[in-house]
Protein backbone atom coordinates (compact mmCIF):
# COMPACT_ATOMS: atom_id res chain seq x y z
CA UNK A 1 0.00 0.00 0.00
CA UNK A 2 1.42 3.38 -1.00
CA UNK A 3 1.20 5.93 1.81
CA UNK A 4 4.17 8.08 0.83
CA UNK A 5 4.71 10.08 -2.35
CA UNK A 6 6.92 8.59 -5.02
CA UNK A 7 10.67 9.04 -4.74
CA UNK A 8 11.37 12.62 -5.80
CA UNK A 9 14.44 13.45 -7.88
CA UNK A 10 15.76 16.01 -10.31
CA UNK A 11 13.65 16.00 -13.51
CA UNK A 12 16.61 15.04 -15.71
CA UNK A 13 17.46 12.10 -13.42
CA UNK A 14 13.84 10.96 -13.56
CA UNK A 15 13.83 11.09 -17.36
CA UNK A 16 17.14 9.23 -17.48
CA UNK A 17 15.72 6.50 -15.28
CA UNK A 18 12.51 6.39 -17.29
CA UNK A 19 14.58 5.83 -20.44
CA UNK A 20 16.17 2.80 -18.73
CA UNK A 21 12.80 1.25 -17.92
CA UNK A 22 11.26 2.08 -21.29
CA UNK A 23 14.22 1.15 -23.51
CA UNK A 24 13.45 -0.32 -26.93
CA UNK A 25 14.27 -3.91 -25.99
CA UNK A 26 11.98 -3.83 -22.94
CA UNK A 27 9.16 -2.15 -24.85
CA UNK A 28 9.39 -4.78 -27.58
CA UNK A 29 9.15 -7.54 -24.96
CA UNK A 30 6.38 -6.19 -22.73
CA UNK A 31 4.80 -3.20 -24.47
CA UNK A 32 5.02 0.51 -23.72
CA UNK A 33 2.10 0.57 -21.28
CA UNK A 34 3.52 -2.23 -19.15
CA UNK A 35 6.95 -0.58 -19.13
CA UNK A 36 5.40 2.67 -17.87
CA UNK A 37 3.48 0.82 -15.14
CA UNK A 38 6.66 -0.89 -13.92
CA UNK A 39 8.57 2.40 -13.88
CA UNK A 40 5.88 4.15 -11.82
CA UNK A 41 5.83 1.16 -9.45
CA UNK A 42 9.60 1.51 -9.03
CA UNK A 43 9.30 5.13 -7.90
CA UNK A 44 6.54 4.17 -5.46
CA UNK A 45 8.26 1.20 -3.87
CA UNK A 46 11.57 3.02 -3.39
CA UNK A 47 9.98 5.48 -0.96
CA UNK A 48 8.67 2.66 1.25
CA UNK A 49 10.58 0.18 3.46
CA UNK A 50 10.87 -3.49 2.44
CA UNK A 51 8.40 -5.96 3.92
CA UNK A 52 11.04 -7.71 6.03
CA UNK A 53 13.97 -6.83 8.23
CA UNK A 54 16.86 -9.16 7.39
CA UNK A 55 19.38 -10.19 10.04
CA UNK A 56 22.49 -12.24 9.33
CA UNK A 57 23.53 -14.57 12.12
CA UNK A 58 27.16 -15.19 13.08
CA UNK A 59 27.03 -18.88 12.28
CA UNK A 60 30.81 -19.24 12.71
CA UNK A 61 30.13 -18.74 16.45
CA UNK A 62 26.55 -19.87 17.05
CA UNK A 63 23.97 -22.09 15.43
CA UNK A 64 21.17 -20.30 13.62
CA UNK A 65 18.64 -21.92 15.95
CA UNK A 66 20.42 -20.59 19.06
CA UNK A 67 20.52 -17.06 17.67
CA UNK A 68 16.87 -17.30 16.65
CA UNK A 69 15.91 -18.32 20.20
CA UNK A 70 17.95 -15.53 21.83
CA UNK A 71 16.46 -12.95 19.49
CA UNK A 72 12.94 -14.15 20.20
CA UNK A 73 13.63 -13.93 23.94
CA UNK A 74 14.98 -10.39 23.55
CA UNK A 75 11.92 -9.28 21.61
CA UNK A 76 9.64 -10.82 24.23
CA UNK A 77 11.38 -8.76 26.92
CA UNK A 78 10.61 -5.65 24.87
CA UNK A 79 6.95 -6.70 24.84
CA UNK A 80 7.23 -6.98 21.08
CA UNK A 81 6.82 -10.49 19.76
CA UNK A 82 7.04 -10.48 15.96
CA UNK A 83 7.68 -13.95 14.61
CA UNK A 84 11.34 -14.60 13.85
CA UNK A 85 11.58 -16.82 10.77
CA UNK A 86 14.53 -18.60 9.21
CA UNK A 87 15.04 -18.17 5.50
CA UNK A 88 14.40 -21.39 3.56
CA UNK A 89 17.31 -20.80 1.14
CA UNK A 90 19.85 -18.83 3.21
CA UNK A 91 21.21 -20.84 6.17
CA UNK A 92 22.40 -17.78 8.12
CA UNK A 93 19.43 -15.42 7.76
CA UNK A 94 16.60 -14.52 10.12
CA UNK A 95 13.58 -12.56 8.90
CA UNK A 96 11.24 -10.30 10.86
CA UNK A 97 8.09 -8.91 9.23
CA UNK A 98 7.74 -5.13 9.09
CA UNK A 99 4.23 -4.14 10.17
CA UNK A 100 2.81 -1.18 8.32
CA UNK A 101 1.54 1.16 7.34
CA UNK A 102 -0.22 1.33 10.72
CA UNK A 103 -3.07 3.65 11.65
CA UNK A 104 -1.34 6.43 13.62
CA UNK A 105 -2.66 9.97 13.99
CA UNK A 106 -0.21 12.91 13.91
CA UNK A 107 -0.07 15.31 16.86
CA UNK A 108 0.25 19.09 17.04
CA UNK A 109 3.80 19.00 18.42
CA UNK A 110 6.14 18.31 15.49
CA UNK A 111 9.79 17.26 15.27
CA UNK A 112 11.38 17.50 11.83
CA UNK A 113 14.25 15.18 10.97
CA UNK A 114 16.56 14.99 7.97
CA UNK A 115 15.80 12.64 5.10
CA UNK A 116 18.52 10.14 6.06
CA UNK A 117 17.31 10.01 9.66
CA UNK A 118 13.74 9.59 8.41
CA UNK A 119 14.78 6.62 6.28
CA UNK A 120 16.36 4.99 9.35
CA UNK A 121 13.18 5.52 11.40
CA UNK A 122 11.20 3.67 8.74
CA UNK A 123 13.59 0.72 9.18
CA UNK A 124 13.02 0.58 12.95
CA UNK A 125 15.47 3.12 14.39
CA UNK A 126 14.75 5.71 17.05
CA UNK A 127 15.55 9.37 16.36
CA UNK A 128 19.12 10.25 17.33
CA UNK A 129 20.02 13.82 18.19
CA UNK A 130 22.18 14.63 15.11
CA UNK A 131 19.25 13.82 12.81
CA UNK A 132 16.91 16.47 14.23
CA UNK A 133 16.43 19.71 12.29
CA UNK A 134 13.49 21.35 14.05
CA UNK A 135 11.51 20.98 17.30
CA UNK A 136 8.79 22.97 19.04
CA UNK A 137 10.14 26.07 20.81
CA UNK A 138 9.70 24.71 24.34
CA UNK A 139 10.05 20.94 23.82
CA UNK A 140 10.90 19.16 27.08
CA UNK A 141 11.84 15.65 28.17
CA UNK A 142 8.81 13.38 28.22
CA UNK A 143 6.81 15.34 25.66
CA UNK A 144 4.86 13.26 23.13
CA UNK A 145 5.71 14.45 19.61
CA UNK A 146 5.08 13.56 15.99
CA UNK A 147 8.12 12.93 13.81
CA UNK A 148 8.22 14.13 10.19
CA UNK A 149 10.87 13.77 7.49
CA UNK A 150 12.02 16.80 5.52
CA UNK A 151 11.89 15.09 2.15
CA UNK A 152 13.05 18.11 0.13
CA UNK A 153 15.98 18.93 2.47
CA UNK A 154 14.81 22.53 2.97
CA UNK A 155 14.38 22.74 6.74
CA UNK A 156 16.92 24.98 8.51
CA UNK A 157 18.61 23.37 11.49
CA UNK A 158 17.31 24.89 14.72
CA UNK A 159 14.00 26.08 13.26
CA UNK A 160 11.05 26.24 15.67
CA UNK A 161 8.55 25.26 12.96
CA UNK A 162 8.63 24.11 9.36
CA UNK A 163 5.99 24.70 6.68
CA UNK A 164 7.70 22.92 3.81
CA UNK A 165 7.02 19.48 2.35
CA UNK A 166 7.23 16.81 5.03
CA UNK A 167 6.13 13.21 5.53
CA UNK A 168 4.70 11.77 8.75
CA UNK A 169 6.71 8.87 10.22
CA UNK A 170 4.97 8.25 13.55
CA UNK A 171 4.90 9.41 17.16
CA UNK A 172 7.43 9.18 19.97
CA UNK A 173 8.54 10.56 23.33
CA UNK A 174 11.25 13.19 23.65
CA UNK A 175 14.20 12.09 25.78
CA UNK A 176 15.99 15.46 25.73
CA UNK A 177 15.05 19.14 25.90
CA UNK A 178 15.27 21.30 22.81
CA UNK A 179 18.15 23.23 24.42
CA UNK A 180 20.26 20.04 24.51
CA UNK A 181 19.66 19.33 20.82
CA UNK A 182 20.64 22.77 19.61
CA UNK A 183 23.26 23.70 22.23
CA UNK A 184 26.29 25.81 21.35
CA UNK A 185 28.47 22.73 21.91
CA UNK A 186 26.78 20.99 19.01
CA UNK A 187 24.34 18.08 18.92
CA UNK A 188 24.78 15.08 21.20
CA UNK A 189 24.90 11.48 20.03
CA UNK A 190 22.17 9.68 21.94
CA UNK A 191 18.48 8.99 21.32
CA UNK A 192 16.46 12.21 21.25
CA UNK A 193 13.03 10.78 20.42
CA UNK A 194 12.09 7.20 21.27
CA UNK A 195 9.55 6.02 18.72
CA UNK A 196 6.48 4.54 20.40
CA UNK A 197 3.99 4.58 17.50
CA UNK A 198 5.94 4.32 14.26
CA UNK A 199 4.02 4.23 11.02
CA UNK A 200 6.07 1.17 10.05
CA UNK A 201 6.90 -0.99 13.05
CA UNK A 202 10.15 -2.91 13.16
CA UNK A 203 12.28 -3.55 16.27
CA UNK A 204 15.32 -1.39 16.89
CA UNK A 205 18.55 -3.43 16.88
CA UNK A 206 20.89 -0.81 18.28
CA UNK A 207 23.17 -2.72 20.68
CA UNK A 208 21.17 -5.95 20.39
CA UNK A 209 23.13 -9.26 20.30
CA UNK A 210 25.99 -7.41 18.64
CA UNK A 211 28.30 -10.43 18.42
CA UNK A 212 25.56 -12.64 17.01
CA UNK A 213 23.58 -10.54 14.53
CA UNK A 214 24.36 -8.13 11.70
CA UNK A 215 21.59 -6.01 10.18
CA UNK A 216 21.96 -6.47 6.43
CA UNK A 217 19.74 -6.20 3.36
CA UNK A 218 18.83 -9.61 1.97
CA UNK A 219 20.48 -9.16 -1.47
CA UNK A 220 23.71 -8.16 0.29
CA UNK A 221 23.68 -11.51 2.09
CA UNK A 222 23.06 -13.30 -1.19
CA UNK A 223 26.28 -11.75 -2.55
CA UNK A 224 28.40 -13.56 0.02
CA UNK A 225 26.86 -16.91 -0.83
CA UNK A 226 27.24 -16.30 -4.58
CA UNK A 227 30.94 -15.54 -4.06
CA UNK A 228 31.23 -18.97 -2.42
CA UNK A 229 34.28 -18.46 -0.15
CA UNK A 230 36.01 -21.57 1.20
CA UNK A 231 38.18 -22.07 4.28
CA UNK A 232 41.85 -21.34 3.66
CA UNK A 233 41.36 -19.13 0.61
CA UNK A 234 42.73 -15.62 0.08
CA UNK A 235 39.86 -13.29 -0.75
CA UNK A 236 39.71 -9.58 -1.57
CA UNK A 237 36.83 -7.23 -0.76
CA UNK A 238 37.69 -4.11 -2.75
CA UNK A 239 35.22 -1.53 -1.40
CA UNK A 240 34.59 -3.04 1.98
CA UNK A 241 33.15 -0.53 4.48
CA UNK A 242 31.17 -0.77 6.68
CA UNK A 243 32.04 -4.47 6.59
CA UNK A 244 28.76 -6.34 6.24
CA UNK A 245 29.90 -8.34 3.22
CA UNK A 246 33.48 -8.58 4.51
CA UNK A 247 32.44 -10.14 7.81
CA UNK A 248 29.98 -12.41 6.01
CA UNK A 249 32.75 -13.73 3.77
CA UNK A 250 34.95 -14.36 6.80
CA UNK A 251 32.09 -16.11 8.60
CA UNK A 252 31.37 -18.36 5.59
CA UNK A 253 35.07 -19.33 5.62
CA UNK A 254 34.79 -20.32 9.27
CA UNK A 255 37.34 -17.58 10.08
CA UNK A 256 39.98 -19.73 8.30
CA UNK A 257 42.01 -18.09 5.56
CA UNK A 258 42.56 -14.41 4.78
CA UNK A 259 40.07 -11.73 3.82
CA UNK A 260 41.75 -8.52 2.66
CA UNK A 261 39.39 -5.57 3.04
CA UNK A 262 40.22 -2.29 1.31
CA UNK A 263 38.50 1.04 2.01
CA UNK A 264 39.82 4.44 0.93
CA UNK A 265 38.16 6.46 3.74
CA UNK A 266 40.04 5.92 6.99
CA UNK A 267 37.08 6.50 9.32
CA UNK A 268 35.05 3.92 7.41
CA UNK A 269 37.95 1.48 7.48
CA UNK A 270 38.19 1.89 11.27
CA UNK A 271 34.45 1.15 11.58
CA UNK A 272 34.99 -2.02 9.55
CA UNK A 273 37.74 -3.10 11.95
CA UNK A 274 35.40 -2.52 14.90
CA UNK A 275 32.73 -4.69 13.28
CA UNK A 276 35.24 -7.47 12.63
CA UNK A 277 36.41 -7.39 16.26
CA UNK A 278 32.84 -7.36 17.55
CA UNK A 279 32.03 -10.45 15.47
CA UNK A 280 35.30 -12.16 16.55
CA UNK A 281 36.70 -12.48 13.04
CA UNK A 282 40.49 -12.23 13.10
CA UNK A 283 41.10 -13.48 9.55
CA UNK A 284 40.21 -10.00 8.20
CA UNK A 285 43.09 -7.71 7.29
CA UNK A 286 41.87 -4.16 6.64
CA UNK A 287 43.80 -1.42 4.86
CA UNK A 288 43.06 2.19 4.00
CA UNK A 289 43.56 2.16 0.25
CA UNK A 290 42.00 3.34 -2.99
CA UNK A 291 41.37 -0.01 -4.66
CA UNK A 292 42.01 1.41 -8.13
CA UNK A 293 45.69 1.41 -7.12
CA UNK A 294 45.69 -1.94 -5.30
CA UNK A 295 47.67 -3.83 -7.97
CA UNK A 296 51.17 -3.44 -9.36
CA UNK A 297 53.12 -5.34 -12.01
CA UNK A 298 56.37 -4.09 -10.46
CA UNK A 299 57.54 -6.54 -7.75
CA UNK A 300 59.55 -3.82 -6.03
CA UNK A 301 56.32 -1.88 -5.37
CA UNK A 302 54.54 -4.82 -3.74
CA UNK A 303 54.56 -5.84 -0.08
CA UNK A 304 53.41 -8.95 1.70
CA UNK A 305 51.84 -6.77 4.40
CA UNK A 306 49.44 -4.70 2.32
CA UNK A 307 48.58 -3.10 -1.01
CA UNK A 308 49.58 -2.84 -3.75
CA UNK A 309 49.55 -6.56 -4.52
CA UNK A 310 51.07 -8.54 -7.40
CA UNK A 311 48.74 -9.62 -10.17
CA UNK A 312 46.80 -12.87 -9.62
CA UNK A 313 47.06 -12.67 -5.81
CA UNK A 314 43.52 -13.69 -4.83
CA UNK A 315 41.33 -16.77 -5.17
CA UNK A 316 38.12 -14.70 -5.14
CA UNK A 317 37.39 -10.99 -5.46
CA UNK A 318 34.28 -9.10 -4.45
CA UNK A 319 33.71 -5.73 -6.11
CA UNK A 320 30.67 -4.25 -4.42
CA UNK A 321 31.17 -1.10 -6.41
CA UNK A 322 30.48 2.53 -5.49
CA UNK A 323 27.27 3.37 -7.33
CA UNK A 324 24.42 5.85 -7.69
CA UNK A 325 22.46 4.03 -4.95
CA UNK A 326 19.12 4.31 -6.74
CA UNK A 327 18.00 0.95 -5.37
CA UNK A 328 18.16 1.92 -1.69
CA UNK A 329 14.92 1.77 0.29
CA UNK A 330 13.25 3.59 1.87
CA UNK A 331 14.26 6.82 0.14
CA UNK A 332 11.82 9.64 -0.49
CA UNK A 333 14.27 12.17 -1.90
CA UNK A 334 17.21 11.57 -4.23
CA UNK A 335 19.36 14.69 -4.51
CA UNK A 336 22.10 13.65 -6.96
CA UNK A 337 22.36 15.38 -10.32
CA UNK A 338 22.35 13.48 -13.61
CA UNK A 339 26.04 14.23 -13.92
CA UNK A 340 26.67 12.53 -10.56
CA UNK A 341 24.52 9.52 -11.53
CA UNK A 342 26.52 9.10 -14.74
CA UNK A 343 29.89 9.57 -13.04
CA UNK A 344 30.04 6.08 -11.54
CA UNK A 345 30.43 3.98 -14.68
CA UNK A 346 34.05 5.05 -15.44
CA UNK A 347 35.10 4.52 -11.81
CA UNK A 348 33.47 1.09 -11.74
CA UNK A 349 35.40 0.10 -14.87
CA UNK A 350 38.71 1.18 -13.35
CA UNK A 351 37.96 -0.88 -10.24
CA UNK A 352 36.82 -3.84 -12.35
CA UNK A 353 40.05 -3.76 -14.35
CA UNK A 354 42.04 -3.88 -11.11
CA UNK A 355 39.88 -6.75 -9.87
CA UNK A 356 40.58 -8.82 -12.99
CA UNK A 357 44.32 -8.22 -12.66
CA UNK A 358 44.30 -9.29 -9.00
CA UNK A 359 42.24 -12.44 -9.61
CA UNK A 360 43.99 -15.80 -10.06
CA UNK A 361 43.23 -17.91 -13.11
CA UNK A 362 40.33 -20.14 -12.24
CA UNK A 363 39.24 -17.60 -9.62
CA UNK A 364 35.80 -16.05 -9.08
CA UNK A 365 34.93 -12.34 -9.37
CA UNK A 366 31.56 -11.10 -8.13
CA UNK A 367 30.40 -7.62 -9.14
CA UNK A 368 27.44 -6.03 -7.35
CA UNK A 369 25.68 -2.68 -6.92
CA UNK A 370 22.70 -1.31 -5.03
CA UNK A 371 21.39 0.65 -8.00
CA UNK A 372 18.90 0.07 -10.81
CA UNK A 373 20.46 1.70 -13.88
CA UNK A 374 21.56 -0.27 -16.93
CA UNK A 375 24.81 1.69 -17.23
CA UNK A 376 26.08 0.47 -13.85
CA UNK A 377 24.78 -3.08 -14.15
CA UNK A 378 24.03 -4.97 -17.37
CA UNK A 379 26.08 -2.54 -19.51
CA UNK A 380 29.07 -3.17 -17.25
CA UNK A 381 28.68 -6.92 -17.77
CA UNK A 382 28.51 -6.45 -21.54
CA UNK A 383 31.63 -4.23 -21.42
CA UNK A 384 33.51 -6.73 -19.22
CA UNK A 385 32.82 -9.66 -21.54
CA UNK A 386 34.07 -7.63 -24.52
CA UNK A 387 37.11 -6.23 -22.72
CA UNK A 388 38.36 -9.35 -20.93
CA UNK A 389 38.10 -12.42 -23.22
CA UNK A 390 39.22 -14.67 -20.37
CA UNK A 391 36.14 -13.86 -18.29
CA UNK A 392 32.99 -15.97 -18.47
CA UNK A 393 29.65 -15.45 -16.79
CA UNK A 394 28.93 -18.19 -14.28
CA UNK A 395 25.69 -19.54 -12.77
CA UNK A 396 24.81 -18.15 -9.35
CA UNK A 397 23.62 -19.97 -6.25
CA UNK A 398 21.31 -19.21 -4.62
CA UNK A 399 19.05 -17.55 -7.17
CA UNK A 400 16.51 -15.37 -5.37
CA UNK A 401 16.27 -12.42 -7.75
CA UNK A 402 15.06 -11.93 -11.30
CA UNK A 403 17.17 -12.25 -14.43
CA UNK A 404 19.01 -9.24 -15.85
CA UNK A 405 17.14 -6.52 -17.70
CA UNK A 406 17.00 -6.08 -21.44
CA UNK A 407 18.59 -3.07 -23.09
CA UNK A 408 22.33 -3.68 -22.77
CA UNK A 409 22.82 -6.04 -25.72
CA UNK A 410 23.14 -9.20 -23.65
CA UNK A 411 21.57 -12.43 -24.87
CA UNK A 412 18.71 -14.05 -22.97
CA UNK A 413 21.06 -16.83 -21.82
CA UNK A 414 23.50 -14.25 -20.49
CA UNK A 415 20.76 -12.33 -18.68
CA UNK A 416 19.60 -15.55 -17.03
CA UNK A 417 23.02 -15.84 -15.39
CA UNK A 418 22.57 -12.46 -13.67
CA UNK A 419 20.51 -11.54 -10.62
CA UNK A 420 18.61 -8.29 -10.45
CA UNK A 421 16.42 -7.72 -7.38
CA UNK A 422 13.37 -5.81 -8.65
CA UNK A 423 10.88 -4.85 -5.92
CA UNK A 424 8.86 -2.91 -8.49
CA UNK A 425 7.64 -6.19 -9.96
CA UNK A 426 5.64 -7.02 -6.81
CA UNK A 427 4.53 -3.39 -6.45
CA UNK A 428 3.15 -2.99 -9.95
CA UNK A 429 -0.62 -2.67 -9.96
CA UNK A 430 -2.37 -2.34 -6.60
CA UNK A 431 0.76 -2.73 -4.48
CA UNK A 432 2.27 -5.38 -2.25
CA UNK A 433 -0.10 -8.00 -0.81
CA UNK A 434 0.00 -8.04 2.98
CA UNK A 435 -1.82 -11.26 3.84
CA UNK A 436 0.11 -13.50 6.29
CA UNK A 437 0.50 -16.32 3.78
CA UNK A 438 2.04 -13.98 1.21
CA UNK A 439 4.67 -12.38 3.43
CA UNK A 440 7.39 -15.04 3.37
CA UNK A 441 6.84 -15.55 -0.34
CA UNK A 442 7.57 -11.87 -0.90
CA UNK A 443 10.69 -11.75 1.32
CA UNK A 444 12.87 -12.45 -1.72
CA UNK A 445 11.00 -9.99 -3.94
CA UNK A 446 10.27 -6.93 -1.79
CA UNK A 447 13.90 -5.98 -1.16
CA UNK A 448 16.12 -3.07 -2.07
CA UNK A 449 17.00 -2.76 -5.74
CA UNK A 450 20.22 -4.71 -6.29
CA UNK A 451 22.35 -6.35 -8.97
CA UNK A 452 24.80 -9.29 -8.94
CA UNK A 453 27.04 -10.74 -11.66
CA UNK A 454 29.45 -13.66 -11.20
CA UNK A 455 32.50 -14.21 -13.43
CA UNK A 456 35.26 -16.79 -13.66
CA UNK A 457 38.72 -16.02 -15.00
CA UNK A 458 39.69 -18.81 -17.39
Amino acid sequence: MSVFPQLSMNPDVREHLRSVYTNNELVCESGADEADVVFEALLSCLSHPPLFTCLRASTHLHSLQDVQLRLQQHLAQQERCPSVSTHPQLPDVLLLPVHGPRSVDPLASEVIVGAQCGNAVLRGAHVFTPGILSTPKYMKVGEVVSVFSDVERKCTRGAKEFKGKKVFLGNGISEVDRSEIFSSDGPGKGVAVRMTEPLYQSPSFDGVLTDQLFLQNLPSVVVGHVLGPRPGERILDMCAAPGGKTTHIASLMGNQGTVVALEKVRSKMEKLVQNAEMLQLDCIKAYCCNSVHAVSSDPTQCSADGPPYPEESFDRVLLDAPCSGLGQRPNMSYSCSLREVCSYQPLQRKLFTTAVRLLKRGGVLVYSTCTVTLAENEEQVSWALRTFPGLTLEPQLPVLGSEGMSGAGLSRDQRRLLQRFRPELVWRGAGVPHSPESLLHNANADTIGFFIAKFMKR
